[in-house]
């Protein structure tokens, strides 16, 4: 389900920037046909709005350098949160081979 949402929200991207409209959480959400703040707690769809909202602005404004700051924090966010789950993974891994071993 969540690679469906995925999909239709790249679509719905997609859609918005070949008709060069500007890029929101409300209009993507309207495209994608899934709630606005589904975009907002997923870490990952936001990432992927915030990515196609920074390519609008100019970055040589104190806005735009602003935007781009909280993209980027979204997006190391979102890699911190992969590799603590992945540390929890290997942890229990780890255990369960002690555990088989001993």
């Amino acid at each position: 389900m969540a690679d469906d949402i995925a999909a239709r929200v790249e679509a719905a991207l997609a859609r918005l920037v070949a008709e060069d409209r500007l890029i929101t959480f409300t209009g993507v959400a309207a495209q994608a046909g899934v709630a606005r703040a589904t975009l907002y707690r997923n870490p990952a769809l936001r990432a992927l709005v915030d990515e196609h909202r920074v390519h609008q602005i100019d970055t040589r404004t104190l806005s735009g350098l602003s935007t781009e700051i909280a993209y980027l924090r979204i997006q190391l966010e979102a890699v911190a949160a992969r590799v603590t789950a992945q540390e929890e993974r290997l942890r229990r891994l780890e255990r369960r081979r002690a555990t088989n071993s001993a």
